[in-house]
């Protein structure tokens, strides 16, 4: 549920849209996993939102930087505009994007335009594949840095768990599984379909619970190759899906 403070931001932000956008707003979607399973810290989550136009011109854009400062002051990202015939030509090509809003959506105005989005799998293998692959190299990279920190190794888990969880529901889409909303939820029953080890992601999941680091860097450094090498057998596991023609 959403909470207090983001309710209130999230309603200001509405009446800013709809008295900027008049009638040419179609919709304003909240979503992602924060929203629907409360994965969040007041005001420390992203917010995502949908803002869908029936047309969309710079001018439309340009009018929107006003309503987007103070939304952006609380720390959220920018939304996404789609118009309303885009949404619903759109859903072969971004895939991951749209099975994540679909699945945990609250609509603030407007009509719910996933009521009338027919999402499509054609292209979630190799779209998962490529930001599978994508955001493992990038891990290695900020690696480099971040290993002689255990603060800054701890936060590069973290937060890049966070991203790998979204790409994980993709993972048990494909797999014909029911993907849960929430975070950890979904890298546990990616973890059972997998058959991968799951103590590194929760002793992850535990930095935000508890606040419990890694008491050295040679635990941090032994952590992170552990879940390395857990997010390497997820991108294995992916393209074997290829290989078997799914």
């Amino acid at each position: 549920m959403v909470k207090t403070v983001v309710q209130q931001a999230l309603n200001g932000l509405v009446e800013d849209l709809r008295a900027t956008h008049g009638e040419n707003l179609a919709s304003v979607i909240l979503y992602g996993s924060a929203v629907a399973a409360g994965d969040n810290r007041e005001l420390q989550s992203d917010y995502n939102l949908l803002i869908a136009l029936n047309r969309i011109t710079p001018e439309d854009l340009r009018l929107a930087q006003a309503p987007m400062r103070e939304w952006q002051r609380l720390g959220h990202p920018l939304p996404v505009y789609f118009t309303v015939e885009e949404l619903a030509d759109a859903s072969d090509v971004f895939p991951i994007e749209f099975h994540q809003m679909a699945n945990a959506r609250v609509v603030l105005y407007g009509r719910d335009p996933f009521e009338f989005v027919k999402l499509s799998d054609e292209n979630l293998r190799h779209q998962t594949e490529y930001e599978l692959r994508s955001k493992l190299i990038q891990l290695r990279r900020h690696y480099i840095p971040a290993s002689v920190s255990i603060e800054k190794l701890s936060d590069l888990m973290s937060d890049s768990l966070s991203s790998f969880a979204a790409l994980f529901r993709a993972v048990l889409v494909l797999y014909g599984q029911e993907a849960p909303v929430a975070q950890a939820d979904v890298v546990r029953a990616t973890a059972r379909l997998l058959k991968l080890e799951v103590t590194p992601f929760e002793r992850i999941f535990e930095f935000h619970t508890t606040g419990a680091l890694p008491r050295s860097e040679k635990e941090a450094n032994e952590l992170f190759a552990a879940y390395m090498f857990q997010i390497e057998q997820v991108v294995e596991a992916v393209d074997e899906l290829e290989r078997r023609g799914n």
